[in-house]
C-alpha cells in the first residue's frame, strides 16, 4: 500500500476526520497554490518578498555567517521565486554553494533543475524530491559541508505549535553546531486581514481544498463528490490558529480503495492549520529547540517576519 493512500485511510478513519495537507501539491495543486499566492487577499507572498528584495544583501551576509562554503537547502521549495533573489545575490558575491530544493512534487524539482541554472548563470542546484528529512539526511550523505536551511512562506505554520516544537526539535537533531536556520513566520494582526487570505473572493483556497478529493478520486480510486462539500475557514485570535475544514452538505457515503467512510451532514474534515505568532513566540520557539536567534528581517508593516536561528 502506497503512503498516500495509507495516510489517507488512516487520517479518515480518524474522529474528527483529517487529511494531511502536505497532499495538496500535485500538479494542479501546485498551480492552484500559485494562484492563491497572487490572489490580493494573500498579503504572505508579498510581504516576504518584499524582505527577500529589500534586505536581499543583509540576509545574504546574515547566511553565509562567515562560512566560506556551504549547501543552501530550502525546504518545501515551490517555484523558488523568492530565495531566487537570495541565490542570485551570492552567486554575485562568488559564494561557492550548492543549492539544494527540497519539495514533495516531483515536478516542481524538475522543474527548478531544468530552469534555475538558466536564470542564474553558474547556480549549482540539485533538487531532492521527497519528505523533509528524509531529503535532509540524503543532502547530509550528498556533502558534509556546512548547511543553511531556508523554510520560508510561513510553512512552519501549517503544523500545530506543538508540532512545530517537535518539528524544530527534530531540525536541530539533524543539524550540526554553527548551522544556519532561516524560518519565515507569519506574525500575528488584525483578525479580518488574517481570515480574509485563507478566503479568497476569488475561491482559489476553497478550490485548492476540493482539490485533493479530486486527486484522492484519481489516484486512489475514491468517489468523492466535491460539490457535496464545502470550503469553511476560521482564525481564533486568542490562540493565533488559522484553520480550513470541508463540511459535508449531506448525510453520505465515500469509497476510497474498497473502504467506505460515512459522512453525516454537516460533518468536517479538518484540512489544514496556519499558525500566526508574535515575535517573542519566535524567539522562545527558537530558545527551546537549541537554537540562538541571530536576526529579524521584516517587511515594512511588520506583518511578517523572517527570522534567523544558528545552531548552538
Amino acid at each position: 500500500m502506497n503512503q498516500f493512500l495509507e495516510e489517507v485511510l488512516n487520517d479518515l478513519s480518524n474522529s474528527p476526520k483529517r487529511l494531511n495537507s502536505k497532499y495538496f501539491y500535485d500538479e494542479k495543486g501546485d498551480k492552484l497554490f500559485q494562484d492563491i499566492m497572487n490572489c490580493p487577499e494573500y498579503y504572505p507572498t508579498d510581504c516576504e518578498m518584499e524582505i527577500f528584495t529589500a534586505h536581499t544583501k543583509e540576509l545574504a551576509l546574515a547566511l553565509k555567517n562567515g562560512f566560506n562554503t556551504f549547501d543552501l537547502v530550502e525546504l518545501g521549495a515551490g517555484d523558488a521565486t523568492k530565495s531566487s533573489h537570495l541565490l542570485r545575490e551570492l552567486v554575485d558575491m562568488q559564494v561557492e554553494f550548492t543549492y539544494m530544493p527540497i519539495d514533495i512534487s516531483s515536478s516542481m524539482i524538475s522543474y527548478l533543475e531544468e530552469s534555475l541554472p538558466l536564470k542564474i548563470e553558474g547556480l549549482s542546484v540539485q533538487g531532492l524530491n521527497g519528505e523533509y528529512f528524509d531529503m535532509l539526511q540524503q543532502s547530509n550523505q550528498l556533502s558534509s559541508r556546512k548547511k543553511v536551511v531556508l523554510m520560508l512562506g510561513g510553512n512552519l505554520g501549517n503544523e500545530t505549535p506543538e508540532n512545530a516544537l517537535a518539528f524544530c526539535r527534530k531540525m536541530r537533531s539533524v543539524l550540526q553546531e554553527g548551522d544556519i536556520l532561516l524560518v519565515g513566520f507569519d506574525l500575528k494582526k488584525h483578525p479580518a486581514t488574517i481570515l480574509a487570505a485563507y478566503n479568497d473572493a476569488a475561491g482559489f483556497t476553497r478550490d485548492f481544498n476540493l482539490n485533493l478529493l479530486h486527486r484522492i478520486n484519481s489516484e486512489l480510486g475514491g468517489n468523492f463528490d466535491s460539490t457535496q462539500f464545502e470550503h469553511y475557514p476560521t482564525y481564533d485570535p486568542s490562540t493565533g490558529a488559522c484553520k480550513s475544514f470541508l463540511i459535508s452538505k449531506i448525510d453520505q457515503e465515500v469509497i476510497i480503495s474498497g473502504q467506505t467512510f460515512i459522512f453525516e451532514a454537516n460533518e468536517f474534515i479538518f484540512m489544514e492549520i496556519s499558525q500566526k505568532y508574535s515575535v517573542t513566540e519566535t524567539e522562545e520557539l527558537a530558545a527551546a529547540c537549541g537554537f540562538r536567534t541571530v536576526r529579524h528581517f521584516f517587511d515594512h508593516k511588520q506583518w511578517f517576519v523572517d527570522t534567523v536561528w544558528q545552531c548552538v
